[in-house]
């Protein structure tokens, strides 16, 4: 005799209707400035799965329920956004950039700052991710120092996924990821664990000290940084935007910027279209 106790009894995965879909695309579009198409339905849907199997919650009503209720509000909303933001970077990406901001940004800056000891250059990484990009200009601000007693620079680095953060702030890598890092800047600012079968390294302190992370969301009209800055990176974040969210993103830099500053932007993104005060210096390259 067969019980009904010895098999174990699997539940189904939820599914989410397009109520629901609705209902959180809309949310995510509002809160974080994402679209979020129809076309992205199942994505979704796989991703908030980790969130009801991390909630023991077993359907998508149940949790949108919860994740904006007052009990699940803020603290489930921080993971909501952080499963379905994209995080794809790599150390030095569209290296161009990099030559612009040493061989012309940053010398453009310097004639009209007169003390850059006291007020140093600020440089935001605006959608830093896993930290490959703040890491990458403090490298390249290390080497500009050299034979420049007086220069100072402060990086700030930001994501809305606090996930990614956590993972920027420890500087650890897999030694394969570094591999876009020329190699005189490796034996630099690389340090190889003692752990030689892990194959990981750790940005050098002296990189790490240059860049402060915080969690930044671009739908917020103050970003919370008190200070004006020389140049901002953000690049191939607003792909994933709206044309009014890029419009209003673009107005917020273009304050948060000193005059003469500059904008970095990705090589698939444009500000063509938009109405914001920015001049074209170079291919995806602005100036206020």
């Amino acid at each position: 005799m067969v019980h009904q106790s010895d098999y174990m009894i699997t539940r189904l995965p939820a599914t989410l209707s397009d109520k629901e879909f609705v209902r959180f695309s809309t949310f995510i579009s509002d809160h974080a400035g994402i679209k979020m198409p129809y076309t992205k339905k199942t994505m979704l849907e796989a991703r908030l799965q980790k969130r009801l199997k991390a909630n023991n919650i077993h359907s998508f009503e149940e949790y949108g329920d919860f994740v904006f209720s007052r009990e699940g509000c803020p603290s489930e909303l921080i993971h909501l956004i952080d499963v379905v933001t994209t995080n794809k970077t790599d150390f030095f990406r569209e290296s161009g950039h990099f030559d612009f901001l040493v061989k012309t940004a940053l010398p453009n800056i310097l004639e009209s700052r007169v003390d850059v000891v006291r007020d140093p250059i600020r440089i935001w990484s605006a959608g830093c991710s896993t930290g490959e990009e703040p890491y990458t200009i403090a490298m390249v601000l290390s080497e500009f120092a050299i034979g420049r007693p007086n220069f100072r620079a402060a990086i700030t680095a930001s994501d809305i996924s606090t996930q990614v953060l956590q993972t920027a702030k420890t500087g650890i890598y897999p030694e394969e990821r570094t591999d876009p890092i020329p190699l005189n800047l490796k034996k630099k600012y690389l340090m190889r664990s003692r752990e030689k079968s892990k194959s990981l390294v750790r940005i050098s302190s002296a990189v790490r000290s240059l860049v402060t992370f915080k969690r930044i969301n671009f739908m917020d009209d103050d970003f919370g940084i008190a200070e004006k800055m020389d140049v901002i990176f953000c690049r191939n974040v607003v792909i994933y935007f709206d044309k009014p969210t890029q419009q209003t993103l673009m107005r917020n830099f273009y304050k948060q910027l000193r005059p003469g500053g500059y904008l970095f932007i990705g090589h698939s993104e444009t500000l063509s279209g938009l109405n914001v005060d920015f001049k074209a210096v170079a291919s995806t390259v602005y100036r206020k």
